[in-house]
């Protein structure tokens, strides 16, 4: 029983070396038993409704925008725009995706310049 419980030891001792003669011929660095402290993101203030109102009358409503308004983003050419003219009203930006009117990757490029202000009835 002691040959075994020796040879046990021994096994793991060896798996044990093995492990941090490789992580360090990889270079992956050894990490201590004391927890270290997680790093700390500084909080974006939250905005109010009056900031963002105030920042979305800087973005282009596609619900209101004209064609040379809309022509004016970046790659939108006449078929994109008469797409978005005629798709119109949306009642979220992300709808130019969803209703097919324009590809993910075209969206993508515009969505920081647009928004879509729910139309009044």
């Amino acid at each position: 029983m002691s040959i075994l419980r020796s040879s046990f030891v021994a096994a793991v001792l060896a798996a044990s070396l093995f492990l941090v003669s490789s992580r360090s011929s990889l270079g992956i660095a050894q990490t201590a038993s004391a927890p270290t402290a997680a790093p700390t993101l500084a909080a974006a203030p939250a905005q109010s409704i009056s900031q963002k109102i105030a920042a979305s009358k800087d973005l282009l409503d596609i619900n209101t925008a004209t064609a040379m308004q809309l022509k004016a983003l970046p790659g939108m050419g006449d078929a994109y725009v008469q797409r978005i003219v005629a798709g119109r009203p949306y009642t979220a930006k992300n709808q130019l995706t969803t209703r097919g009117i324009l590809p993910s990757s075209e969206y993508e490029r515009i969505k920081p310049l647009i928004i879509a202000h729910r139309p009044k009835q």
